[in-house]
């Protein structure tokens, strides 16, 4: 099993128990076994992908801390402002990187992912989340 094998089954494991919020054996052993029967993306390069995770992996460290701060402001300042903006999601993302990557964007609580949208045209898919964005002050130029 290798290190990119591993990290989807740890996401499914984790997504699992977010959803279920029960740690008792049994309910572990059907985390697993649900983990496991899932199949599992293939044909990835594997050096650029585990970059990939590790890079998110080190985002979600970032992002725990940013989190309190932009709870903090919300509290402190009145955000009555806000905008939509269009980002594209880098190419090659898995569909595991790209739930986390959608799960950090909405990590933090002045922002939130409101549609993901997969174009497929001319043999070229690309892909875009919409965000939701909520500020303190009005934004001379928006996005």
């Amino acid at each position: 099993m290798d290190a990119i094998t591993f990290f989807n089954i740890a996401l499914r494991l984790a997504i699992w128990f977010l959803l279920t919020t029960d740690f008792s054996i049994p309910n572990i052993l059907i985390g697993i076994a649900i983990a496991l029967l899932l199949p599992l993306p293939w044909g990835q390069k594997t050096s650029t992908v585990l970059k990939d995770w590790l890079r998110v992996f080190w985002e979600i460290i970032v992002a725990i801390p940013q989190a309190y701060v932009e709870a903090i402001q919300i509290m402190l300042l009145p955000h009555n402002h806000e905008k939509m903006v269009t980002e594209t999601v880098k190419p090659g993302r898995s569909p595991g990187l790209v739930f986390l990557d959608i799960f950090l964007i909405t990590f933090t609580p002045k922002t939130i992912v409101t549609k993901y949208q997969m174009d497929v045209t001319k043999y070229k898919p690309e892909s875009s989340y919409k965000v939701h964005y909520v500020t303190w002050r009005k934004e001379s130029r928006e996005n």
